[in-house]
């Protein structure tokens, strides 16, 4: 199996967050619940990133499973092959 994640989309999540809430972003790419885990990393070297909201507001969560901001945004989609 591959070391590097599968693309899920090249474009950003944008997902309203509830402060206070604990969200767990897909690291793999092969979650149907992208973008956040669905245990389907299971038997690969990926596991999901915990993320803790600290506000009431909209982020943009990686698509593309290569950030340099895990697990945000960071505009990298932008620069990946077709």
């Amino acid at each position: 199996m591959s070391d590097d994640p599968i693309v899920a989309q090249k474009a950003p999540f944008p997902i309203e967050v509830a402060e206070g809430k604990t969200y767990f972003w897909c690291v793999c790419g092969r979650s149907a619940k992208q973008p956040f885990c669905d245990g389907s990393h299971k038997d690969t070297n990926f596991a999901p990133l915990k993320y803790a909201a600290e506000a009431n507001k909209k982020v943009f969560f990686c698509g593309c499973k290569h950030t340099g901001n895990k697990p945000l945004c960071d505009g990298t989609h932008s620069k990946l092959p077709d």
